[in-house]
Formats: C-alpha cells, sequence, structure tokens
C-alpha cells in the first residue's frame, strides 16, 4: 500500500489559493478550490446529510446514497458536472483496485474456514481444553480468530450456536460467554485488515498496510480484555437470562432464530454435511451375542487444529514480517528482501491463504474439486454489496480532493489545534449513529480525513485508520442491524441488548480512541 507523502500543504485563500494534498498512489498534486470557501463548506455539509437522508430515511441502499451525495457535492461545490463524473469514477476505480481483489479473496479465505470445518476445529478444540473459569477468556480468543479472516455477519452466525451451546454445557451465564465472542469479532471487525473497513481506510488515507495490522493487533489485544472478560462480569449481572433454546445441536437446525426473529442460516451447516464420511456402525453386545442396540455413526470431517490455525494465521505472519523488515532495515538489499517484501504484499499474502485453504483445508475436510469450487463461487455473491460501497466511498473521497473541499478541511483541522485523531474518531462516530453503519461510517469519514493524512508520517497514517475504525462502532442502536441480530439469537429485550451489546461496542470504541490518543503522543 502506499505511503503517506511527506509533502507539506500550503494555505489557501478564500478564492483561489493552492492545496497540496494526497493523489492515487501516494503522489501529490495541487488543486485549484472549484468555488469560494463558504460554498465549498455548504456543499459538502450538505452532501453529508444527503447521505444520511437517503441511508436512514428513504432506506436507500448505501451505494446509491454514497453515488448521489458525491455527485451533489461535486456540483455544488462548483465542479463541472462532466468533471464530477469522472473525478468520482477514478476514486471508485482506484479504491477498487486496491481493496476489490483483497476483500474478493478475503471472502473466498474464510469461506473455505467455514465449508472445510477448519472452524469448528479451532472451536471445538479451544473450548474442549478451558476449564469453566477461563471459558470467557477463551471464547474472546475464539471470536478474535474467527474474526480475523471473516465478515461480521458471517463470523456473528457462524459463533451464536457456539456461544449458546457452550454456556448450555457449562453451566455458566450466557452473557459471560456471548459478551467476550461478540467483542473479540467486533473488535477485529473495526481495527485489523482484512475486513473491508479498515482495508479502505488504509487505501484512502495512503497508509501503511502492514503498519496497520501490526498496530490494529496490539490495540486489539487491551480493547478485547476489557471489554470483553473484564465487562462481561457486569453484563452478566445487569442481564441474567437462560441461554435460548434455539439450537438443538450443532448442524441442526443451526442458525434459525427463535419466534419472531429473522437472520441468516447458519454458514457451516451445509459443510457439515457435505462433509459426512460413510456411515459406521457402533453395535454393543449383550451376553450369548444378542445385540443390544446399533448406533450408526457419521461425523463430518475437518482440517486438524494446527493445519487451521496455520491458515488462519499466514497472511497476517507474512503482512507484518514484511512491516518488521521495513521497520527494521528499511535500507536492506537483497534477493531476501524482495522476496519477503513480495510474500508481504496484502494480496499475495491472502492469495496465498486462499491457496493453502483450498488445498489443506479442503484435503483435511473431505472436499473434492466440485465442492471446492462451489465453497469459492458462494463467497463472492454477499459480498458484492460491500465492494459497491467501498468502491463509492473512494469515489466520494476523490470529489472532496478534486474540489477543494478537502483541503479547506485540512486547513482548518490543523489551525484548530485540535488532535487529528480525535477528529477523525469523532467524524466516524457521527456518521455511525446517523447511518447504523460501520462500513459508511469509515470509508465517509476516510475520505474526509484523506487531505490531512498528507503531512502524518508512516505510523500517524496507520494511528488514524484505527481512529476512524474506533469511531465506526459506537452505539451501536436500532438503526443497526447488528443490534436486531444480537438481540434475536440471544433473545435478549431491546433494553436488555443496550444494556450489554451497545455498551461494549462503545466500550470498543472508546478504549480503541484512548489506546490510540496515547500511541499518538509517542508517534
Amino acid at each position: 500500500m502506499p505511503h503517506a507523502p511527506t509533502g507539506g500543504t500550503a494555505p489557501a485563500d478564500a478564492l483561489h489559493g493552492l492545496t497540496v494534498l494526497a493523489a492515487e498512489g501516494g503522489g501529490t498534486q495541487t488543486v485549484d478550490p472549484s468555488g469560494p470557501i463558504g460554498q465549498l463548506i455548504v456543499a459538502a455539509l450538505l452532501g453529508i446529510v444527503v447521505i444520511i437522508v437517503l441511508i436512514t430515511w428513504l432506506k436507500v441502499h448505501p451505494f446509491v446514497a454514497l453515488t448521489i451525495g458525491a455527485l451533489g457535492v461535486g456540483i455544488g461545490a462548483g465542479l463541472a458536472p462532466d468533471k464530477t463524473v469522472t473525478s468520482f469514477g477514478n476514486g471508485f476505480g482506484a479504491t477498487m483496485t486496491s481493496v476489490g481483489i483483497l476483500v474478493g479473496l478475503g471472502s473466498m479465505f474464510g469461506r473455505m474456514l467455514v465449508d472445510s470445518g477448519a472452524a469448528d476445529r479451532v472451536v471445538d478444540t479451544l473450548v474442549r481444553r478451558s476449564s469453566k473459569a477461563a471459558l470467557p477468556w477463551t471464547m474472546a480468543l475464539i471470536g478474535a480468530l474467527i474474526g480475523l479472516p471473516m465478515f461480521f455477519e458471517v463470523g456473528l452466525v457462524l459463533l451464536i450456536p457456539i456461544i449458546v451451546l457452550v454456556a448450555k454445557r457449562s453451566g455458566v451465564p450466557i452473557m459471560k460467554i456471548a459478551v467476550p465472542a461478540l467483542v473479540g469479532l467486533s473488535t477485529m471487525h473495526a481495527f485489523v485488515p482484512p475486513h473491508p473497513g479498515p482495508l479502505v481506510a488504509v487505501s484512502t488515507v495512503g497508509a501503511n498496510l502492514g503498519t496497520t495490522l501490526a498496530f490494529g493487533i496490539v490495540l486489539a489485544i487491551p480493547v478485547i480484555i476489557l471489554a470483553g472478560p473484564v465487562f462481561a462480569r457486569f453484563a452478566a449481572r445487569w442481564v441474567d437470562i437462560p441461554a435460548p433454546d434455539m439450537f438443538g445441536s450443532r448442524g441442526s437446525g443451526a442458525g434459525s432464530v427463535p419466534s419472531g426473529g429473522s437472520g441468516p442460516s447458519d454458514p457451516a451447516h451445509a459443510g457439515r454435511e457435505a462433509r459426512r464420511g460413510p456411515a459406521t456402525q457402533d453395535t454393543a453386545s449383550l451376553p450369548n451375542g444378542k445385540s443390544d442396540f446399533t448406533r450408526v455413526i457419521s461425523e463430518p470431517r475437518s482440517p486438524s487444529f494446527t493445519v487451521a490455525l496455520v491458515g488462519i494465521l499466514l497472511p497476517v505472519v507474512l503482512m507484518l514480517a514484511q512491516a518488521v523488515r521495513e521497520a527494521v532495515a528499511p535500507d536492506a538489499a537483497g534477493g531476501w528482501v524482495s522476496l519477503l517484501d513480495f510474500l508481504g504484499t496484502p494480496m499475495i499474502a491472502i492469495g496465498i491463504a486462499t491457496v493453502f485453504a483450498m488445498v489443506f483445508f479442503a484435503i483435511g475436510g473431505g472436499m473434492d474439486r466440485s465442492a471446492v469450487a462451489k465453497s469459492l463461487e458462494d463467497a463472492l455473491p454477499p459480498v458484492a454489496g460491500v465492494l459497491l460501497i467501498v468502491g463509492a466511498g473512494g469515489g466520494f473521497k476523490q470529489v472532496l480532493i478534486d474540489t477543494g473541499i478537502g483541503g479547506v478541511i485540512a486547513d482548518a483541522v490543523q489551525e484548530s489545534g485540535i488532535s487529528v485523531l480525535l477528529v477523525a474518531w469523532v467524524v466516524s462516530a457521527l456518521v455511525r449513529v446517523a447511518t447504523g453503519s460501520a462500513t459508511v461510517a469509515t470509508v465517509t469519514a476516510a475520505g474526509i480525513m484523506a487531505p490531512i493524512a498528507a503531512d502524518l508520517s508512516t505510523p500517524e497514517t496507520s494511528l488514524l485508520v484505527l481512529a476512524i475504525g474506533a469511531g465506526s462502532v459506537f452505539l451501536s442502536h436500532v438503526n443497526d442491524a447488528g443490534f436486531w441480530l444480537v438481540k434475536g439469537y440471544l433473545g435478549t429485550t431491546v433494553g436488555q441488548t443496550f444494556k450489554t451489546w451497545t455498551v461494549l461496542e462503545c466500550l470498543i470504541s472508546v478504549i480503541g480512541l484512548v489506546g490510540v490518543l496515547i500511541a499518538g503522543v509517542f508517534f
């Protein structure tokens, strides 16, 4: 990923000042504001309001809303209509080039993880080896591991049957099990690539992906501990409810929701059924050769725990290795440097993990070539909407830059003396609360903050991405689909969902912001 440029920003006057902004690919370009500063500010504010109203009131798809808002901002700011369309298209294409491939490969890897049984193997192994007291911590680890390669919604419906069954079998209050798992999942979604939100923020502000990944993992540790197992103790007292009777067994009706609820089916169920091996008979005999009963056994196959864990961590290790090399030996040369940089390139790292899953997950899970092909094919349709949203966010960002609005925002923030990281968090949090979408909040905030990143160092730009990610999960409430999914699956009331899910999302956001601000002192 391109690094933030180091060039400065020249102040803009009221009409025709020049502002040096980050252009696609990490370079710089000089932009003449398309109109008076007052007109630029009004156009930007009205554009954001239009996007929010379209999404929340008229229920327009975020892709359409972002497109309309971006074009409206460009024209309203005085940019010619044809140039506005060109600007939006350039931003859309650049974002899809840097993010689209990664999201597609990441989705394929996540689907293979589920369909092969590798996700089941990781979860079952960790839960089986945990004591009752350690279960909340284990569930936080499971949520983080499952959340590392998977989109939030898929991870959620995969974790819910695990949460319910672990609570039932262990006798531990369900909130002590559910809260840590949900925190692990949501924290990865907000802070750690290759999730679409962090990816598009990295691309938009020109951050280094390896550095952002490293910072994100480090930041996630205290966030998961405090908002997960620690907060779970209070949540279990505030909301003392039994585990819902929504899952008879893993893979048997799993993923259904209680009466009155709605939600996707368990994504692992079809894979389990497809991977069941030949039925075997287990006969218990009585004296004199009389058979007491015959039990038919047909258990799903799955990769080993080691293979599953290697697959999950492989892209992380490759990208981190490249980031460490850049930090420790930035001027190093030679074949090993070229190889490490190649393997650590995000597209290559995630691509290698996907091929690893196609081979080793499939072998361990007993999947044939047609099953692998079907799994990869099924992975792409669910992310089509996400790709369009992040692409439109990239187009919106480019319109802000080409009109000169980005330069006005950058100058205003720099002159105010307010922390850029705090401003990024506030912008992201406001859009999140208004729209209910973490992805929309991330792409919108990243577009607004992109010009400011031009004067930031590589570590500061990565912290900017994390500040945006922290704001994007703030105050989940009734306009957030995740709010209703958690409520329906766990069988809580609206008030109980606010006391648990909404509070834990706020904790993730605020603790993440505090961590980013502390790190900002050192960088």
